[in-house]
């Protein structure tokens, strides 16, 4: 894209000194035709005075409505619409000048600071809905404690009611800490505060790791596992933040895997990659729903909202990102979903 570099071109200057000689030109004809028609002296005088007064204020309406439609016009719309933004309107547009292929530096600094609100209004627009959803998500297990609590204080309940809210009081705690500690993991990672330690490990080994932490919860609803991997696959990334990926993963298809389904983890190396997919029988995902899988707070099956924050899979693709990873999701509502992490391989 072609930008002019100035407002002021060389041409206009050309058309002024045309313009200036041309009136000398006229000038000139009219002081020989008064001198030869033989008009008198204060005619001869006046007739000059009043035709470089047209002239004069002639270029000078002709340079202030330029500067005007160069200069103050576009100033006095950018100060209200940066008035506007400063208090907090993020809907506004200044229309640039000139057409698209006329663009000058005016024109550029207005089509950026449009693309600036743009972006502010949705900065703007995630961080109320983050503040919605947070509030949205806290208040469900704060109302399970107070409950609980108040059923306690009653003094009315049998001991196995006491265990039963007792449990209910835990699980809601823990729910809570695992919401706190996920944005906080968040907050860090999208504001790079966690800077990654890359290290070359055995990326299968850890994936086995992780399989035991939820080998009880699989037993408990008789899920079946099926792991194909290698002896071993070499990546060089920060083991800790890998971990989260895996264990959420694991996670989402444990929980959405219904009694008796199947979970299966399979891990090949094309020589560049290692690539790692998570599958699971569980109720599948739309198509609609797939595109928001991985924004915060989003959950696409809510008949286990329960059960979780929506905040997992934004940690794990904001991870991948950082290990210079991919994501892939493939799913199929009533079916089941597979998802495929994507690896740089280490260098031997």
């Amino acid at each position: 894209m072609k930008v002019k570099e100035n407002l002021f071109p060389p041409y206009l200057f050309a058309i002024y000194l045309g313009v200036l000689l041309l009136m000398s030109g006229i000038h000139t004809g009219l002081i020989v035709f008064m001198d030869t028609v033989r008009w008198n002296g204060i005619v001869q005088t006046i007739i000059p005075m009043v035709y470089w007064g047209i002239v004069a204020v002639g270029l000078t309406l002709f340079t202030r409505q330029k500067m005007k439609n160069t200069y103050e016009e576009p100033l006095h719309k950018m100060a209200e619409a940066t008035k506007k933004v400063s208090e907090g309107d993020f809907s506004v547009y200044v229309p640039a000048i000139h057409a698209a292929d006329k663009l000058d530096y005016l024109d550029v600094m207005i089509r950026d600071f449009n693309k600036m609100v743009e972006e502010l209004g949705s900065i703007e627009t995630l961080k109320t809905d983050f503040v919605s959803n947070v509030s949205h998500e806290m208040k469900t297990p704060i109302a399970i404690i107070k409950n609980y609590a108040q059923l306690l204080q009653t003094g009315q309940v049998s001991g196995e009611q006491r265990k039963e809210y007792a449990k209910g009081i835990e699980d809601a705690a823990e729910r809570l800490s695992s919401l706190i500690s996920n944005i906080l993991k968040l907050n860090k990672l999208e504001h790079e505060r966690i800077i990654p330690e890359a290290e070359t490990y055995d990326v299968c080994r850890q994936l086995c790791e992780s399989v035991f932490l939820f080998e009880d919860a699989m037993e408990e609803k008789g899920i079946e596992l099926e792991a194909a991997m290698e002896d071993s696959a070499i990546i060089k990334a920060d083991a800790s933040l890998m971990e989260l990926v895996w264990n959420n993963l694991l996670s989402n298809a444990v929980k959405f895997t219904e009694r008796g389904g199947s979970i299966v983890i399979r891990q090949i190396s094309d020589g560049n990659h290692v690539i790692v997919s998570v599958s699971d029988t569980g109720c599948g995902i739309g198509k609609e729903k797939i595109k928001h899988i991985f924004d915060k707070f989003y959950q696409g099956d809510t008949s286990h909202a329960s059960e979780g924050n929506g905040l997992g899979l934004a940690l794990v693709k904001r991870v991948l990102e950082l290990v210079d990873g991919e994501i892939q999701i493939t799913s199929e509502e009533g079916k089941g979903s597979t998802f495929t992490v994507t690896l740089p391989e280490a260098a031997c």
